[in-house]
């Protein structure tokens, strides 16, 4: 683990380094948001509720962050592109944080948010954003988790997930005119 962090160092310490790492730390907290109770502490939801409100919320995000980019089209510090308001990795980190911390509660979150808050620093610092670009992407990172978590019961309910029993009623049929026979089958989600 020394060396990792070592070496996780070492490529910090170089711009082409931060970037890259900032390219990868941006899914860490969304991964620990899924996975972290098998390293320790205690979800609050089950493993299949977890992927479902990182899903949800990774796809109120990109719907977000993708119309915002089109449609502001501000340029970035180092002039590379026009797709600078919001910072998309400052919206995937803060995102997963606020999974985390929705999920473990705050000392787990708090790690989490750090790692966010690095990422944010690194967009900034590298000139690939400016700090309004982070602070939005966190906002709206933080506001997908939000809607993610409040989304939950209605698809808990849509996928059944909520369901203790099913009813399952079949109604034989049969035609005598043209000698068909049916059932009807209906199925009921309690």
């Amino acid at each position: 683990m020394k060396n990792v962090l070592m070496a996780m160092a070492m490529m910090a310490c170089t711009d082409v380094g931060a970037q890259k790492l900032a390219d990868v730390a941006q899914y860490v907290p969304a991964a620990a948001a899924v996975g972290l109770e098998y390293v320790g502490p205690t979800a609050r939801h089950p493993l299949r509720e977890r992927i479902l409100m990182t899903a949800t919320a990774y796809t109120a995000l990109t719907a977000t962050v993708g119309s915002l980019k089109l449609t502001v089209s501000e340029r970035r510090p180092d002039g590379s592109d026009h797709r600078s308001f919001p910072s998309g990795h400052a919206a995937r980190a803060f995102m997963g944080a606020e999974l985390v911390r929705t999920e473990y509660g705050w000392p787990w979150g708090l790690g989490a948010y750090a790692m966010a808050a690095a990422v944010g620093i690194q967009r900034v610092a590298g000139d690939h954003h400016y700090l309004h670009d982070v602070a939005a992407g966190a906002l709206i990172g933080v506001a997908s988790a939000r809607v993610a978590c409040w989304l939950l019961p209605l698809e808990r309910r849509l996928l059944g997930w909520d369901s203790p029993s099913v009813t399952v009623t079949a109604v034989p049929a049969y035609a005598p005119d043209t000698h068909t026979v049916g059932v009807a089958v209906a199925v009921t989600l309690h």
